[in-house]
């Protein structure tokens, strides 16, 4: 049985007290904002009088934003431990609705920056007094054509929470509302089967097993199809209500201009992975075979396909792993990954009822760099899930301690290289350091499903995100069957000819939790393949590289992606690096064939 949440020990637990000793003290803060915000209101009117009044509006509005940041985490990370928890709930809910009232008065910030004459900003750009300020007013400035007036700013602002509801109804109904039932494993014993659990059953030997625990799975998806679709539709509405709003050509380009990557990247990435397609329909045939599979279905592509190693690492030995791995980076960088993933109690490990399902990684500027987990000892995939998650939290440290608040919040885009990154070092010491043939083959195989999960399969998902906002602006219909069938045609494509589509595969589409932000999905596979070059560089030129790396660490937010990742030594411009890593896959295909032949 899953335990509940008092039932885990608290060293398992993360220790939000850094944030705030008890829920006490986040109240006194929470009370101390809303007598705060006033102060940037007065203000109101003065920021284009000089260089002065503008810096001292703008620390103003950084000493709110420093404790908004720290009492949304707190908020957050205690939402995220029980999502059935009223107190928690009450709390997220308060907070929101506060944010709705700060953000309806404050509205007036950045359109008041903006109206400042182009002629006379450019004087202020100048001024010492804004030296520190003046890489978050050039990207401000850059977003002037994109912003509103003050009052339609103020209406924006007044009906976020609103508008943007349906991720949370979307979070409710999969992780609390939505029982699973439960499955027998291969010893016949009744497992629960849960968001975080189905993992699990997709890796194990007995297909039987694997087929129940996918239908059972998707037999709750289908009970409320009409829901998930309507709540996915919703979504993508305001995708493009927001970027109607704000005068941008669409959705898509909307999302991409906040890190300044032309739609270009976008595409390159889809037609890139498009063309190498045989190489993954040659894994699944490989796969296919060796499972002596009569047809090859979606539950079979998680079970290694190695059937002498069974693996079962606890946690401490998943964290020790993972230092010896990143070892190349330097003595600081695992001083202090080792502190957070034990005495520093960073990371809440393991499933609990209500919990949150995935994992992730919650950095602040005043606080650790949370990781939460689900962590399971049978699952090997998850010793590369907490590499991945480390690597974004020691992205967010090396940050924090090298940029000020205003440019230390790296984006996405940069993120996924940081995470993916860790996660070709692991590969790369494991296979070092085994001899054996049957673990090396565990580990290829293990590295080829890493690039098809992360590489093919989150473009699929960027592809369909793609269409189906096309489709909303084009003025369709976003329905349980317009979902259905762009995602069929993709899932034909992906998977190829040989390959054994159930029905209930085209409701994966509204499982995906990511696609409530939307063009999140590909900046995996850009990541990877930035990753994959620049893990290359780090093992083969040593220190330079290393350098390098740890530089791009540090820089934060003090850039946009392509220039700071052009720094780093990968050009993402170019299909090349996407393409180096799936010629990585094919290359790993054809070594796993003569190894298992």
């Amino acid at each position: 049985m899953t335990p509940t949440r008092d039932q885990i020990p608290s060293a398992d637990t993360w220790d939000l007290s850094p944030l705030y000793p008890d829920a006490a003290a986040w109240n006194s803060d929470f009370e101390a904002l809303q007598n705060a915000y006033p102060a940037l209101v007065a203000l109101a009117g003065t920021l284009g009088h000089s260089p002065q009044t503008l810096r001292h509006a703008l620390e103003v509005d950084r000493s709110l934003d420093l404790q908004i940041e720290r009492l949304s985490q707190y908020a957050s990370l205690r939402g995220c431990e029980d999502s059935s928890n009223s107190e928690a709930l009450a709390r997220e809910a308060q907070f929101d609705n506060l944010m709705t009232r700060i953000g309806e008065a404050c509205s007036f910030l950045w359109p008041e920056v903006q109206a400042i004459e182009d002629a006379t900003f450019a004087q202020f750009l100048d001024a010492p007094d804004l030296a520190e300020w003046r890489t978050p007013l050039l990207r401000l400035r850059r977003r002037k054509p994109h912003t509103l007036t003050t009052a339609e700013e103020r209406l924006l602002a007044l009906g976020s929470s609103a508008v943007r509801a349906h991720g949370e109804t979307f979070s409710q109904l999969t992780n609390v509302d939505m029982q699973f039932g439960k499955v027998a494993d291969e010893a016949g014993v009744e497992r629960e089967l849960t968001q975080s659990s189905y993992s699990s059953f997709m890796v194990k030997r007995d297909g039987g097993v694997r087929k129940e625990a996918f239908h059972k799975f998707y037999a709750e998806f289908d009970a409320h199809k009409y829901t998930l679709a309507s709540t996915l539709s919703a979504s993508m509405r305001a995708d493009v209500f927001h970027a109607r709003a704000r005068h941008y050509p669409s959705a898509r380009e909307a999302a991409l201009f906040q890190d300044d990557v032309p739609v270009a990247v976008y595409d390159n990435l889809i037609s890139t992975v498009r063309a190498h397609l045989p190489a993954l329909f040659r894994y699944y045939g490989l796969r296919k075979k060796v499972l002596q599979l009569d047809e090859i279905h979606a539950y079979d592509t998680g079970v290694p396909i190695v059937s002498k190693i069974e693996t079962h690492v606890p946690f401490d030995e998943a964290s020790q792993k993972v230092l010896r791995a990143v070892e190349p980076l330097g003595e600081e960088y695992g001083r202090a990954l080792a502190h957070g993933l034990g005495a520093g109690r960073w990371c809440d490990r393991y499933e609990n009822k209500g919990k949150r399902s995935g994992a992730f990684s919650s950095g602040g500027y005043q606080a650790p760099p949370y990781i939460l987990m689900n962590y399971k000892e049978d699952v090997f995939a998850d010793v590369y899930t907490l590499a991945h998650e480390a690597g974004h939290s020691m992205h967010t440290w090396f940050s924090t301690r090298n940029q000020p608040f205003q440019t230390y919040n790296y984006p996405i885009f940069l993120a996924e290289v940081a995470s993916t990154f860790n996660e070709e070092l692991l590969t790369h010491h494991l296979l070092e350091t085994t001899e054996e043939p049957a673990m090396r083959a565990y580990l290829i195989n293990r590295q080829i499903d890493d690039i098809r999960g992360t590489v093919y399969r989150q473009t699929m998902f960027a592809e369909f995100e793609k269409l189906a906002h096309a489709a909303e602006e084009a003025g369709e219909a976003l329905t349980l069957d317009t979902f259905r069938q762009i995602y069929r045609g993709l899932l034909q494509d992906y998977f190829g000819p040989d390959f054994k589509l159930d029905a209930e595969l085209d409701l994966e589409c509204l499982r995906i939790p990511h696609f409530y932000n939307a063009f999140y999905v590909y900046k995996y596979s850009t990541g990877i393949s930035a990753a994959v070059s620049l893990a290359h560089q780090v093992l083969g030129e040593g220190a330079p590289a290393v350098q390098r790396y740890l530089g791009f660490l540090k820089s934060g937010g003090s850039e946009f992606p392509l220039p700071t990742l052009q720094r780093a030594g990968v050009d993402m411009t170019v299909p090349l690096p996407v393409e180096q890593t799936l010629q990585l896959f094919a290359r790993r295909v054809a070594e796993l064939e003569s190894l298992l032949s």
